[in-house]
């Protein structure tokens, strides 16, 4: 995988989910984000990068991405579609990825009132990722399922 994150070395850059980051002061490095969370980068409450990664790997947000790549959806179909999520907890979602700029919400003057959500060029982007790890666990769900089980053996034995 390869995501990239600009990081400014800067340290107001992030602070606060209300306003926008400054502008980098200084110079900026582009690394992988990979190479981040090894150096500890994204570990920092100063990264904006976690924040993100945060959004895109939240609970809801990881299945309110992969329910857009098959298309717009209005605001109860994307609830039926995503299973468990509450009205409160899909709105929170769907502002964050779309502030975030990976959901698009787009609101039609009629009544009753018709609002549609879909995936920007940027959320096309990331669903990809996203849907890389949800194929991968697919294919290791076995192997995952079977630590899980000795896992819980281990603690009803040590137990």
């Amino acid at each position: 995988m390869n995501l990239r994150a600009t990081i400014p070395h800067s340290p107001e850059a992030g602070s606060g989910p209300s306003r926008p980051p400054p502008p980098a002061s200084g110079v900026e490095a582009s690394l992988p984000l990979a190479e981040l969370m090894r150096r500890g980068d994204v570990l920092s409450p100063d990264c904006p990068a976690r924040e993100i990664l945060q959004h895109v790997t939240s609970r809801w947000g990881v299945l309110v991405l992969v329910a857009l790549d098959d298309g717009t959806l209005r605001f109860s179909e994307l609830r039926r579609k995503v299973g468990g999520v509450s009205e409160r907890m899909l709105a929170q979602t769907l502002q964050v990825l779309e502030r975030d700029g990976f959901v698009e919400r787009r609101a039609y003057p009629v009544v009753p009132p018709h609002v549609e959500y879909r995936l920007t060029p940027l959320g096309r982007k990331v669903g990809l990722h996203v849907q890389a790890l949800a194929d991968w666990i697919g294919g290791h769900l076995p192997e995952i399922l079977a630590a899980r089980g000795q896992a819980a053996a281990a603690a009803v034995a040590g137990g």
